[in-house]
């Protein structure tokens, strides 16, 4: 049963929604052990939509231990095709200010210690992820950032880093001679876990700091970032009441289809407990 179209995940200091009513609290079971925290799923403007804080209320969950594989999944099982991810990032790029928003377009990814993918132990699928994000939802992002004159780059590298730390001068040196325009901890596995279950997925990057590599700019602290995010929270959240009523119902992008030709295993050696356990992501591919 379809209990919501469109899925929001918030990041650091964007811990509940505006706008929603008729407002239900579920904990949907996956094989993936517990998300982060409840989903909250409700109406904004008509439209069905549910949302979980990323890190938990309160912020007990450091980015490694975010539960993706079940955020994600709880999501698919509760219908969501589109998927908003909003995080805070620190800016690798002169022209990307603290305050702005950015929909990054590409990732780089340097993570170690996460779970990126539902497709193991009896299965196996390889997604195209060449464009990580959809330029669709991208694009309606752009469309409601303008609509509330919140500063927002459409185009950007998004450096997603393990954490919890913050990054030293030579790391920073190093991910802005790469060409990242960003950094954060929280964009994968996410990302790849959301082209798997075949959602549209677009990030909104709140940049919070000059990370370390900025002469003219204090050192990143959690002092500077959550003054500088409480400010672009109150954009988001009115930038994402902008956003959601004027997503369409139908997709016209190639995300709902990424499993398609993905799926490597030969369907006689898909093990009964492996077709069970990702039914929801492998159910309309019958033959496997």
């Amino acid at each position: 049963m379809v209990e919501a179209r469109v899925g929001v995940i918030g990041g650091t200091g964007l811990y509940d929604l505006d706008g929603l009513w008729n407002v239900r609290e579920v904990w949907p079971e996956t094989p993936f052990g517990a998300t982060s925290d409840s989903i909250l799923v409700g109406e904004l403007q008509g439209v069905a939509v549910a949302f979980m804080p990323r890190h938990g209320r309160g912020h007990r969950l450091n980015p490694t231990e975010v539960p993706s594989r079940a955020n994600v999944y709880a999501f698919k099982t509760l219908g969501v095709e589109r998927l908003i991810s909003v995080g805070a990032v620190g800016s690798l790029a002169e022209q990307v200010r603290p305050m702005d928003l950015v929909t990054p377009t590409q990732l780089i990814d340097r993570t170690f210690g996460r779970p990126a993918t539902f497709f193991e132990d009896g299965v196996v699928a390889h997604i195209s992820f060449a464009d990580p994000f959809c330029p669709h939802l991208s694009g309606l992002v752009a469309t409601a950032a303008e609509a509330v004159g919140a500063t927002l780059h459409q185009t950007g590298t998004y450096l997603v880093m393990e954490g919890p730390a913050f990054s030293t001068r030579a790391e920073s040196a190093m991910y802005r001679s790469w060409g990242a325009t960003i950094i954060g901890m929280t964009a994968l596995p996410e990302a790849k876990l959301a082209r798997e279950a075949e959602m549209c997925y677009s990030f909104i990057a709140s940049v919070t700091d000059y990370d370390v590599w900025h002469p003219g700019h204090d050192d990143v602290t959690v002092d500077l970032i959550l003054g500088n995010l409480r400010q672009n929270v109150e954009v988001s959240k009115r930038l994402l009441q902008q956003l959601i009523p004027a997503i369409p119902k139908e997709r016209h992008c190639g995300c709902g289809a990424a499993l398609k030709d993905a799926i490597a295993t030969a369907p006689q050696y898909v093990k009964p407990e492996a077709k069970q356990r990702l039914a929801p992501l492998l159910q309309k591919y019958a033959r496997t």
